[in-house]
């Protein structure tokens, strides 16, 4: 099973900000990622818009986290960030386009593997792996700081 790229980007942003001390700018986030500012963006509005960070625009603005890194459920963001995409093509409602579907046993297989995933992700909290936060922050705040 492979996380999409979105979710990926959320993850790695919500680390971002669990490590970093006050508010951040999103160029800094996508810097010390090497990742692109405009499909972060994407992630950060998003990001905003299910709650999980608060923005501020004008001088002194950015990204921080809008609650505290335990209550942030690992499986609930990959849950709602991967609404979109299904496992296999028969997962998604109203496909019939495999031929055979009607005697299958794959998919109730791949089903219970996916939420076994979901299950143990949703034992963790960004709390929880955030870990060594002052490593974490050693390791992405040297890329663009400029203090």
């Amino acid at each position: 099973m492979r996380l999409n790229l979105f979710t990926d980007y959320c993850l790695r942003t919500l680390m971002y900000l669990g490590s970093h001390e006050g508010v951040a700018r999103r160029s800094e986030i996508a810097q010390a990622y090497a990742i692109s500012d405009n499909h972060l963006m994407k992630v950060v509005h998003w990001l905003a818009s299910a709650g999980y960070v608060a923005t501020m625009r004008g001088r002194g603005g950015g990204i921080r986290l809008s609650r505290a890194p335990a209550s942030i459920l690992i499986g609930d963001l990959v849950r709602r960030s991967e609404s979109g995409s299904y496992l296999v093509e028969c997962f998604e409602p109203g496909n019939v386009g495999c031929i055979i579907s009607p005697v299958c046993q794959l998919k109730p297989v791949l089903h219970e593997a996916q939420e076994a995933m979901l299950a143990v992700l949703d034992r963790y909290s960004l709390a929880d792996v955030l870990g060594d936060r002052q490593g974490l922050r050693s390791i992405l705040i040297p890329v663009f700081s400029t203090e």
